[in-house]
């Protein structure tokens, strides 16, 4: 099992189930009954990708990271391989049931960026955009193809944060550079500035989207800072995982302004979990 959880990044799957969340939040469309199967939609395909990732990197992490589940011999790559595909059926799934043909218009594209990013994009110039079209396309999911263009925002903000992140996280072997942590930082605070612009349900949900936006950008960007000072690799690793804890803080701040804020309150209750989590279980 713990084989199992290594291979999916498990602690990580915390940064995706508010994805749909964001997306519903703008959509007015509620994650309540049959539709609870769409954050589970969504990281049965996010966790999908993990597996599906290692399968893809296995020669290179042979020598780049041999402790990994495939190259140390814990897993076969045809086990990893079948993980990614059930996974992936899974989700679809689950998407058809929490919202039919409605979710499953962006179920299937999600999938096939998720399949598209780990076995042709990765380790091109063009990861981070291909990581970016995925989230954006999770935070859709959330809505629905019939309300996608209400929650376009949200889905701009958690692609313009994933872009940053999978920047950096191209020089956790080898280090990063100044240009990438630079860049991560302005998508971090393009989207601590998307996440409170634009009209707010209330008062008190603007507030809780600036408190959750605020401390989003201050952990994430400290990190980026850090990052941008000493380019080495254990400060592009160490960004990578706040970046992708940083996703949640984020999320909530979307979710307040536009939707519930017990519902925001509960994600940034993810933020130990996952942090505790990540001691156990590598996210990256």
């Amino acid at each position: 099992m713990r084989t199992l959880a290594e291979l999916v990044r498990l602690p990580a799957a915390l940064s995706v189930l508010g994805d749909t969340a964001v997306g519903a939040a703008a959509s007015g469309r509620p994650l309540t009954g049959r539709r609870l199967g769409l954050p589970l939609s969504s990281a049965a395909l996010y966790l999908a990708g993990m597996a599906l990732n290692d399968w893809a990197d296995r020669d290179l992490d042979a020598v780049e990271r041999p402790e990994r589940p495939i190259p140390s011999g814990r897993i076969s790559p045809g086990a990893a391989l079948g993980v990614a595909t059930t996974l992936t059926g899974a989700g679809l799934a689950l998407a058809a049931l929490g919202g039919g043909r409605d979710s499953l218009r962006v179920a299937v594209p999600l999938a096939a960026a998720v399949w598209t990013y780990d076995t042709v994009l990765k380790n091109t110039p063009a990861a981070p955009l291909g990581m970016a079209v995925c989230r954006g396309l999770d935070v859709l999911l959330g809505a629905g193809s019939r309300s996608a263009r209400a929650a376009a925002p949200g889905a701009w903000a958690m692609a313009a944060h994933t872009a940053g992140v999978t920047t950096l996280a191209q020089g956790e072997v080898h280090g990063t550079s100044r240009v990438a942590a630079g860049f991560a930082l302005t998508t971090t605070a393009a989207s601590a500035a998307l996440a409170v612009l634009g009209p707010a349900r209330g008062g008190w949900h603007r507030a809780g989207a600036v408190l959750a936006a605020g401390g989003y950008a201050r952990t994430v960007g400290a990190a980026q800072l850090t990052a941008a000072r000493d380019t080495s690799a254990a400060n592009a690793r160490a960004a990578t995982g706040v970046g992708i804890r940083g996703m949640i803080p984020l999320q909530a701040a979307l979710v307040a302004r536009k939707g519930s804020l017990a519902v925001a309150s509960a994600l940034v209750g993810l933020v130990p979990l996952g942090r505790r989590l990540a001691r156990r279980v590598s996210q990256t």
